[in-house]
């Protein structure tokens, strides 16, 4: 599923594609994509023709864009959505379940999601935050992210330090991907008990996330797959980047000990056997 690092490209995509462009028409080829917009199709094209969209948002893995009426057209890309700003006489995608085309004439933004796990909505506000989000805790790049507020709310759980960083009611946008990655950096074990950790060493592994995902961002995101895409279709390249996760059995860029392999929450954890030792009993 894309974290942060591969919505904020979308976002950053979006801002320069559509922005301050008013919509003109829109059609929906798939109803399971608007799923969550319980009115229906013919409510959902009615609030979006004739208005212009001021803003290209984002709080963790959500996006919106804010309307000129006051609503906003949410959306999230589950598993394999992509948000595509194309000229508008580009190919229909195999998947295309969204249109929008907009009144210049110009590139249209089109909804395509081959597992129709993502989806879109119109929903009410937008402006800092649509209702309907509210509940998502800020991102570590959000520049009202309280970083003392974190440190004593992840000291005060008491589970382990990779479930607390993919809590996104205690901080948004993290994923498996980047969770391990951080880890690493931090030279901490997903599973060491977050009541143990000193401030010192969440406040660290706090500025190791933020490094890891910038660096994400910088270079497009993580593509395992070619459904992992830019506004423009353009995979990210920080697999290449990457130092633990995906990599069990290949040698540790710090220390070379075998990268592992562990169950967690039905799916993987990579860490490194030796920078990254297991807590006891753990």
């Amino acid at each position: 599923m894309p974290e942060l690092p591969e919505v904020e490209v979308v976002r950053l995509g979006l801002e320069r594609g559509v922005v301050g462009r008013t919509i003109r028409e829109v059609s929906v080829g798939r109803a399971r994509s608007i799923r969550r917009h319980l009115e229906g199709a013919g409510d959902f094209t009615s609030r979006l023709a004739g208005r212009t969209v001021l803003a290209a948002s984002r709080r963790g893995k959500y996006l919106w864009l804010p309307l000129d009426s006051g609503e906003a057209l949410t959306g999230h890309l589950g598993m394999s959505g992509q948000l595509l700003v194309v000229p508008a006489d580009s190919p229909l995608q195999k998947h295309l379940h969204v249109r929008l085309e907009f009144a210049d004439g110009g590139r249209e933004l089109r909804f395509v999601d081959q597992r129709t796990f993502g989806g879109l909505l119109v929903v009410p506000g937008g402006d800092p935050v649509p209702p309907l989000l509210d509940h998502i805790a800020r991102d570590p790049l959000d520049p009202q992210f309280d970083d003392e507020d974190f440190v004593a709310r992840v000291r005060r759980r008491r589970t382990g330090i990779k479930r607390a960083l993919l809590d996104q009611s205690l901080i948004s946008g993290i994923g498996n991907i980047y969770a391990d990655e951080s880890l690493w950096r931090a030279g901490l074990h997903g599973a060491r008990p977050t009541d143990v950790l000193t401030k010192p060493a969440v406040r660290r592994l706090l500025a190791h996330v933020r490094a890891v995902l910038g660096e994400a961002i910088a270079q497009g995101g993580t593509s395992f797959d070619a459904l992992y895409v830019s506004t423009e279709g353009v995979s990210g390249l920080f697999e290449r980047s990457l130092a633990v996760y995906g990599r069990e059995d290949q040698p540790c860029p710090r220390c070379g000990a075998p990268i592992r392999r562990e169950a967690f929450m039905n799916r993987s954890s990579f860490s490194c056997a030796r920078c990254q030792p297991r807590p006891r009993g753990g």
